[in-house]
């Protein structure tokens, strides 16, 4: 009888992370390495600050819920292994330093202010910014300070979140990337403290200071304040939103005894039944679109009167006045808050009322308004593939940390999807933000070491097809053997990396 031995088990050299070099390149790229340090992000000895952001980063597009998870990540995973040697990753390390308070918002202004010096990333003028909130839910603590108790519209309960206040550019090319945030805390009494609107004119006079050419804000129904209009317009912004049920609208009238000017009072809802059966007359598919002219809108200005006081008066300005049907976010309307009442958006058998400043570019201002949809893809995406609510820590300056560095990992992963999908010849073709992060940077790979006429060299196998993101490759895959220093080394020490996909 033969004996029978046992199994014996091989350490296969085995990657989760394949499109981790690709990712890298694009991080040197926009020198995220120099913007951390610039913005104090040091550490006195150990692995450096840099390294562990970049780890964190590679973490979030892996889903990962843990610095735990990521830290286990770095001591397995064989190309991780490669890319951090030396250096040892332990959950301790990272914990230390994400628990301290570092000037995470000074390196977010770095951030927008490097993407502003690219060519590919920098606003121009006519670039859309969406602006909206969302909540990032903490099920695992309690009355932290930095929580508040807020009701969450789409699952209809409440808990304990933290509620961001949230900027997104969306330039001409198509190309979209997140700009800041700022975390609104729900004050113990009612009109205290920062409101959301404070919070967007913050993030926007931060977004002015490294570029200067007019932008679009583009925004829901909630930011529908006058007061907020007149500051977009001083600081040159063009706005675009939803009319609300309550919004006073005024239509321009020439008297014909008198000839004198009168301004008649309307509600949108009178407005879109004016034009509805117009409307409806259009093309049957897609989205169609009325503009209305003379549309006059209530705005506020101040005075100084004899008295030397500051005195707040009101006149009448030209808006844009445009009825649309069958926009994006009508596919969504079962997930959208409905609001009884005034608050609610002025709608009429499924057609609304678009209102701007530019009322010479009502086509303009209802493509911007199409546009702020982007920025609900941006929250769903987040949520779903980066690992935007699983950020459990009882640290502030965690979560902070964790913001900023998923911001940039969205960005970084924009400009590879624009890339890949530059070359694209329909709407069939090319690839999804959810396919690329699944089949390229979050995809099993297997790594092998062998001498080639002396020289070391690296080979990394995909496990499946990746031919779709050969573009990609081309462009951003590193020539060389990552060694993430500080100091450069010489080019004869480096180790050839080939693509072997």
């Amino acid at each position: 009888m033969k004996t029978l031995q046992e199994p014996k088990y091989r350490d296969l050299q085995l990657s989760e992370c394949a499109g981790a070099p690709i990712l890298r390149t694009l991080w040197e790229r926009f020198d995220m390495s120099l913007l951390l340090t610039q913005s104090g992000m040091m550490k006195r000895s150990g692995t450096p600050s840099w390294l562990l952001c970049f780890l964190y980063v590679v973490g979030l597009i892996s889903n990962c819920s843990s610095v735990v998870q990521m830290a286990d990540m770095a001591q397995k995973d064989s190309l991780l292994k490669l890319m951090f040697k030396p250096w040892k990753l332990a959950q301790y390390t990272m914990s230390r330093f994400f628990t301290t308070s570092f000037a995470w918002k000074t390196f977010g202004k770095k951030r927008i202010e490097r993407l502003q010096q690219d060519e590919q990333t920098q606003l121009q003028e006519g670039d859309v910014v969406n602006l909206d909130d969302t909540h990032c839910a903490h099920p695992y603590a309690k009355q932290l300070p930095f929580l508040s108790w807020l009701f969450d519209h789409s699952s209809k309960t409440y808990s304990w979140a933290m509620n961001l206040v949230v900027i997104q550019a969306v330039l001409k090319s198509g190309l979209e990337y997140p700009l800041f945030y700022s975390i609104w805390h729900k004050p113990a009494t009612k009109g205290e403290g920062p409101s959301k609107l404070d919070l967007s004119k913050q993030m926007l006079l931060m977004l002015r200071e490294s570029m200067k050419c007019r932008l679009w804000v583009a925004m829901d129904r909630w930011y529908l304040c006058k007061d907020f209009f007149t500051f977009l317009e001083s600081n040159q912004f063009d706005w675009v939103t939803k009319a609300k049920r309550n919004t006073a609208l005024f239509r321009k009238e020439i008297e014909p005894l008198t000839r004198r000017e009168r301004y008649v009072p309307l509600t949108p809802i009178m407005l879109i039944r004016e034009v509805f059966k117009q409307l409806t007359r259009q093309a049957a598919v897609g989205l169609v679109s009325i503009a209305i002219p003379d549309i006059y809108m209530k705005q506020p200005y101040t005075v100084t009167n004899r008295k030397g006081k500051q005195v707040t008066k009101q006149r009448y300005v030209r808006i844009a006045a445009i009825v649309a049907m069958r926009l994006k976010e009508d596919e969504a309307s079962s997930n959208v808050e409905q609001i009884e009442g005034d608050e609610s958006p002025a709608t009429y058998k499924g057609a609304y009322l678009i209102i701007s400043n530019r009322h010479d570019a009502p086509k303009e201002a209802l493509q911007t308004y199409v546009k702020r949809w982007r920025i609900e893809v941006f929250f769903r995406t987040a949520k779903q593939e980066l690992a935007f609510e699983k950020c459990h820590s009882e640290s502030e300056a965690h979560h902070h940390a964790h913001f900023e560095l998923l911001f940039t990992a969205e960005t970084l992963l924009a400009v590879a999807l624009f890339e890949m999908n530059k070359e694209k010849t329909s709407d069939g073709k090319g690839c999804t933000h959810g396919e690329m992060v699944r089949g390229l940077f979050h995809t099993r790979c297997q790594t092998r070491t062998r001498n080639h006429k002396g020289q070391e060299r690296i080979y990394v196998d995909f496990d499946i097809e990746v031919q779709r993101f050969a573009r990609l490759i081309r462009l951003f895959w590193p020539p060389h053997y990552l060694m993430l220093l500080w100091v450069t080394t010489k080019p004869q020490n480096y180790q050839a990396l080939p693509r072997s996909a």
